[in-house]
């Protein structure tokens, strides 16, 4: 099916629908968070401890790292749009078997699946937006991945929350047959929009790129001089790595690919390392270790983290292509890890061990004032995370990689986060039942570490094209990135058509196409 012209030429619906992809990942964090005490989940699946709770809530990201793995093979062959709406359909299976679930095992599985729905949409919708939009407004529309997590954990956190006055089973699969809606809604949309103009050129579809390129950022003009300057830089860059040989998972270990590897995983491992997903999946179990008691109390005190945590992605939105990356990362991190020091203290110095529910729990008693410093920690905490590391983790993987390598390299990038998301969601359960408040201060220890690592290997890329980052990496400075100006790799049209002259030998290798 055609996409719709009129629809590409709008830059920022056509760069954020796909979006719905990371919302998916949003719904399944509060399908699970706003269960935790549902008396009717407990009861279906055998009331779970510590140990199976975190099996079950880890079997999605398990999934989602095989999902992850995946998109190297897919977005390459299948292409970029093809991918999403197949990562849409699977997870209509996967909400379908939830919903349906009698026992652990089903539940597990459909968790799986719906993971592996996760993995494809959070790997494959960075890589389409990162190569659809003009450098401009790339961060900005990358970003929407993170504030799209956001809404779907808000979402259905409410519809979970609405649904906890049921009484019955139906209170929660109600909430996890809806998920499968805004999957539907994926799928048949992206219908209607266009395959990255990037794999068109490298499948040897160079009319076609060019067209989509001028549907995307020139309202249908071929001449237009942003048209030209992106159709010439994808030309050069593509013809380049042809003459390089096959694409294959041996390229990422190349010369200058080891690096840029490492920067991308490494984020995606600290964005998990800063406890954020805890904070989200976990918080029921946060705020009564507190002392907030009362099913309804702590549903209600759950709800203003997620709204807080919508809100403040916003600023990071409209200001992430003015503030830059490692701004961010950095003023993120110290605050992240002196917010979780400050809970970690809270805790240990006015909790003990107690019962709740016929569980050994670490808890503040009859201390209203630390328990509400402890809420609030919490918030500032993830408004911390929504407005710098959130939006970040997802738009600077996508900026790093030369056309050859992206779809695999930023696989690689998010199944790291799929694996740490998988570990810390079997270990972080046992870890508040055994040592408590320290889990806090072992997590702000990760967030000072992150801090230690951006300040001095991650190179700014803000505003450059995806083609202008292989000059940033050629600067060096492995171990002093701050010393690489924010003008480093910065081209116009006169330089690319330069280039594009002097590799006209080049650009004469066969395509994809003529070699079969």
């Amino acid at each position: 099916m055609k996409y719709n012209a009129r629809i590409a030429s709008n830059p920022y619906v056509v760069g954020s629908f796909a979006c719905i992809g990371g919302g998916l990942f949003g719904l399944d964090i509060s399908s699970m968070s706003g269960v935790l005490n549902n008396d009717h989940y407990k009861s279906t699946f055998g009331f779970p401890g510590p140990s199976a709770q975190g099996a079950i809530v880890a079997a999605m990201p398990a999934g989602s790292l095989l999902g992850a793995l995946s998109v190297t093979q897919l977005a390459d062959k299948l292409g970029r749009r093809k991918t999403v709406i197949l990562a849409g359909m699977i997870w209509v299976i996967g909400s379908i078997l939830q919903a349906a679930a009698v026992n652990r095992a089903m539940l597990v599985v459909g968790r799986v699946v719906s993971g592996f729905s996760v993995g494809l949409s959070s790997a494959v919708v960075p890589i389409y937006q990162s190569e659809i939009t003009a450098p401009a407004i790339r961060g900005r529309m990358v970003s929407l991945q993170q504030w799209a997590i956001t809404w779907g954990i808000l979402i259905q956190y409410f519809i979970q929350f609405g649904c906890s006055y049921i009484d019955g089973v139906a209170s929660f699969r109600i909430p996890w047959a809806l998920q499968m809606i805004p999957a539907i809604i994926l799928s048949l949309g992206m219908l209607f929009f266009p395959e990255s103009p990037r794999h068109l050129f490298d499948h040897g579809k160079e009319a076609e790129a060019l067209q989509v390129l001028a549907d995307l950022h020139g309202q249908g003009n071929k001449e237009d001089p942003l048209v030209q300057l992106e159709y010439e830089e994808i030309k050069q860059q593509v013809y380049l790595e042809r003459t390089e040989g096959a694409k294959s998972y041996l390229d990422l270990f190349k010369k200058g690919n080891p690096r840029r590897v490492m920067l991308g995983c490494t984020l995606q491992m600290w964005s998990q390392l800063t406890g954020m997903n805890v904070m989200m999946y976990y918080i029921v179990y946060v705020f009564q270790g507190a002392g907030l008691t009362g099913r309804r109390s702590n549903l209600i005190a759950d709800s203003v983290q997620y709204v807080l945590n919508v809100a403040l992605t916003v600023p990071a939105i409209i200001y992430i292509d003015r503030w830059g990356r490692r701004p961010m990362l950095l003023a993120g991190t110290l605050a992240m890890g002196f917010w979780l020091f400050l809970v970690g203290g809270l805790q240990g110095r006015f909790g003990h061990w107690g019962d709740i529910d016929g569980s050994r729990v670490w808890v503040i008693e009859n201390n209203d004032a630390a328990t509400k410093a402890v809420i609030v920690c919490s918030y500032l905490f993830v408004c911390s995370f929504a407005v710098t590391m959130g939006p970040v983790s997802w738009t600077y993987p996508a900026e790093l990689y030369s056309l050859k390598v992206r779809g695999k390299a930023v696989s690689l990038a998010t199944a790291s986060n799929w694996a740490f998301n998988t570990a810390l969601a079997f270990a972080v359960p046992p870890g508040l039942n055994t040592i408590a408040w320290k889990t806090y201060f072992i997590f702000g220890t990760f967030n000072f570490a992150c801090f230690i690592h951006v300040f001095f290997m991650f190179p700014e890329t803000v505003g450059r094209s995806l083609e202008e980052v292989e000059e940033i990496f050629q600067q060096g400075h492995v171990f002093t990135a701050w010393k690489i100006g924010r003008d480093v790799g910065r081209r116009d049209i006169g330089s690319v058509a330069a280039g594009a002259a002097t590799d006209e030998k080049v650009s004469r290798v066969e395509t994809p196409e003529e070699k079969a």
